[in-house]
């Protein structure tokens, strides 16, 4: 009888965690540009491997429910290990960089957004998993080339939100939601982009809400990185 009520505790027990691990009904993949990020007064730091390329880079892949709430830090036994993402590195140099002072290798970076976002879709990814679909899904989108395909260039000229949303809508088939933020001088900048993915985490959809980011005013500097 003991036996199988331990068993019975046991399969419960697995059910919770996957039910709590399923606690979700999207994701968001944020893009971030790196020369808005940068133009601040906090400014930046260049990671260790060097300044990045001038292209979008991941901010997160964050599990999100309909109701605009979201899961977080849901497995903290299941802490970031780099030894399972040693094949990505460099890729994640390259597509997730960390630009937060003081300079440094970006594992604490990632480590925070696996623990406190990753682990809620732990019913879809393991470790490895959420970083490779998180850049596979960067990479299908081509940000960068759908917005110089419509004029709209990194070169610290100013657009329209229309500009905007527009090119990245033809160029890759979904609208964004934008986020900007303040450099200096109180100019608004194109700060990052949010796109919406499936619950399984290999589509894109229609956003079913959106973020509380901050808004942008219509006529938003792109700058150079």
């Amino acid at each position: 009888m003991a036996a199988r009520l331990s068993l019975l505790l046991a399969v419960l027990a697995v059910a919770a965690g996957r039910a709590a691990a399923q606690d979700y009904d999207f994701f968001y993949l944020v893009l971030q540009w790196p020369g808005s990020y940068c133009d601040t007064k906090q400014s930046c730091c260049y990671p260790k491997s060097g300044k990045p390329a001038a292209d979008f880079g991941i901010h997160g892949l964050w599990p999100n429910r309909d109701d605009g709430t979201y899961p977080q830090n849901c497995s903290p036994d299941n802490a970031f290990n780099p030894s399972k993402v040693s094949d990505l590195l460099s890729s994640l140099r390259a597509k997730w960089p960390t630009l937060a002072c003081p300079s440094n290798d970006g594992l604490r970076f990632w480590g925070h957004e696996w623990e406190k976002h990753g682990t809620c879709a732990a019913n879809v990814f393991d470790e490895h998993g959420y970083f490779q679909a998180a850049m596979r899904l960067r990479d299908q989108l081509g940000v960068l080339a759908a917005l110089s395909s419509a004029g709209v260039n990194p070169d610290g000229g100013y657009y329209s939100l229309s500009q905007i949303k527009g090119a990245i809508s033809q160029g890759t088939g979904f609208e964004p939601y934008v986020e900007c933020n303040r450099d200096e001088a109180g100019n608004s900048q194109l700060y990052q982009l949010y796109f919406c993915v499936d619950a399984a985490g290999d589509s894109f959809v229609e956003c079913p809400v959106l973020p509380r980011g901050r808004p942008c005013g219509n006529r938003i500097e792109f700058p150079a990185f």
